[in-house]
């Protein structure tokens, strides 16, 4: 009680250098010869520094704080590309304040705040945000907006993703040439997901296909609503030959229903997911799905950060891809 926090100034006198040089330390190693480096690391250590990272921030450009906020974390189809981004971001020396808003975005706008509010660098977003209102916000702010698995043609900032409606239609181009003539879609009520329905169905009946049917679930995505959307096959005037499902999730819970009722996939039945899960490829049969390179958009999300802050030109718009892995279920 009372013992006075160790300083930078501690620091400077174990270390025999200047203040000046050991914030430098703290700021860019890499500015600092590789001997002096290790005395102030040694210092640090003796003298039990613990860096004012507030301080850094209010003295600096940067705070190396970043916000990412996703809808959900449970059975989300995102966490291998935030996994990705926050390995990514954390070995480059940022840190990662990760937030839920929701699956209908209901807390996006306290979570916004309370990122403007610590002065973070960058706010990554899951997805496109809708609201006008919302985004005027943002780009009033001078904080770095990333909008990822999206690519609206007009970003708040800048946008880091793919087209879903592309996505739906490759699909129906992949099915087609498979040969199913009869498709099912199960559809989570998200805006990536209509959109990916819509460039379904849009390219399915310009190939001259029927239109498809279909059955909405809420969001999050879960194992038991497959379950339940095979169920719901009874009710539809034609059963179909395969049902695109809107998650790896849905389609693991359909498969897995399908076979309890003696139903063999694909041959009576076809499935594929969304997502390329890690346990799409764990599954028997396993799960035809799209991929979408969460490690791709970590790299790309880091190499804006790094633009931004040398005060480089960025673009504003990066597409990503997304392709499809054929694999036992379609």
């Amino acid at each position: 009680m009372g013992t006075r926090a160790p300083r930078l100034d501690d620091v400077a006198a174990h270390a025999g250098v200047s203040a000046a040089t050991v914030s430098r330390f703290l700021n860019n190693p890499d500015m600092v010869a590789e001997a002096t480096a290790v005395r102030i690391r040694a210092a640090i250590q003796a003298v039990n520094y613990v860096p004012n990272l507030n301080a850094g921030a209010l003295a600096g450009s940067r705070s190396r704080l970043i916000a990412a906020l996703v809808p959900d974390i449970a059975a989300s189809i995102f966490n291998d590309t935030v996994e990705a981004m926050i390995e990514e971001l954390a070995s480059d020396g940022s840190s990662v304040v990760l937030a839920l808003t929701g699956p209908d975005n209901h807390r996006l706008h306290a979570e916004i705040n309370m990122a403007l509010a610590r002065r973070v660098d960058a706010i990554i977003l899951t997805g496109i945000v809708s609201d006008a209102e919302t985004r005027a916000r943002l780009r009033a702010n001078p904080v770095t907006v990333i909008e990822t698995w999206g690519l609206p043609e007009d970003p708040i900032d800048v946008a880091v993703g793919f087209s879903h409606s592309a996505a739906g239609a490759e699909m129906a181009r992949f099915l087609r040439g498979r040969g199913y003539r009869r498709p099912h879609m199960v559809v989570p009520r998200s805006s990536r997901s209509e959109r990916r329905a819509k460039g379904f169905a849009e390219r399915w009946m310009h190939d001259g296909g029927a239109e498809p049917t279909r059955l909405d679930v809420n969001v999050p995505s879960h194992f038991g609503q497959g379950r339940l959307s095979y169920r719901a096959l009874d009710d539809l005037p034609e059963r179909p030959d395969v049902v695109v499902c809107g998650s790896d999730w849905i389609a693991q819970g359909l498969i897995v229903e399908a076979q309890a009722a003696g139903i063999r996939v694909p041959d009576q039945l076809a499935v594929t997911g969304f997502g390329n899960l890690r346990m799409a490829g764990d599954m028997r049969p396993t799960i035809t799905s799209v991929d979408i390179d969460g490690a791709r958009i970590a790299r790309e999300v880091l190499r804006v950060l790094r633009a931004r802050a040398a005060g480089e030109k960025i673009e504003t718009r990066i597409d990503v891809g997304f392709r499809v892995i054929a694999r036992e279920s379609a």
